[in-house]
């Protein structure tokens, strides 16, 4: 008998939000989902970020990007249109914002990451997925990461999640909120598959926290406090 395998299906943020780190880290399988069309109002390119002393004065953090295929393109073909310029403002910004912070080392390592890939690479997706990576590597996740455009699946949005989620083994699929607005739960049932609604944690509700980039939590409470705050949400 196989171990339970659990799966979140989430497009690739650049340093999430607590709330998408918290269903991530949850979860045994993150799949990519890279091949759906570029929201140029979400966050596979920006974060918001805020002083620590004042979570709800926040600001974008914004690595400028270009669609080859105009308002029809996929995330995973989006580049970044100034390479150099977006380094220099990943830098500058998130040292002004946590440098100071108690646990400015927990951001930095990660932010070194992410200054490297984008060194390395125009590839926005690429980006965005290695600043959640460190992240949860932060936390000391272990899990497997898929990218959803290496994966053949339906393109019913509900029917897509769920062929998604058998394809790499998953019994349990992980909801976020926003998510559970307009999913379908019979394709998974179809599919022998359960649907969990894995609660939020406690940080995600206070003020601000909603759209506020998780290096602010990093920076603030540091990787292991965090990581006890992530799990107090976990079902038991």
């Amino acid at each position: 008998m196989t171990d339970p395998r659990s799966c979140a299906v989430h497009q690739p943020n650049f340093f999430p939000r607590s709330a998408t780190l918290a269903k991530l880290f949850q979860a045994d399988v993150w799949v990519v989902l890279d091949d759906v069309q570029f929201n140029a109002r979400d966050y596979q390119h920006r974060a918001r970020l805020a002083p620590l002393h004042d979570p709800a004065a926040q600001r974008w953090l914004t690595v400028p990007v270009h669609r080859p295929q105009g308002r029809a393109s996929r995330i995973a073909e989006l580049r970044l249109a100034d390479p150099d310029t977006s380094r220099r403002r990943v830098a500058q910004l998130v040292r002004q914002y946590y440098g100071r912070g108690p646990h400015w080392a927990c951001v930095r390592d990660a932010v070194d990451e992410v200054l490297a890939a984008l060194a390395l690479t125009d590839r926005v997706a690429d980006v965005a997925e290695v600043s959640t990576r460190a992240l949860l590597a932060q936390l000391g996740w272990r899990g497997e990461v898929v990218r959803s455009s290496a994966l053949l699946s339906s393109d019913e949005r509900s029917a897509r999640l769920a062929d998604l989620a058998a394809a790499v083994g998953a019994d349990t699929y992980l909801c976020g909120r926003g998510g559970a607005r307009y999913l379908d739960e019979a394709p998974f049932a179809a599919r022998g598959l359960t649907v969990r609604y894995p609660p939020q944690p406690e940080l995600a509700g206070k003020d601000g926290m909603r759209t506020l980039s998780s290096l602010w939590a990093f920076a603030a409470l540091g990787s292991a406090a965090l990581r006890d705050e992530l799990t107090a949400a976990v079902p038991v």
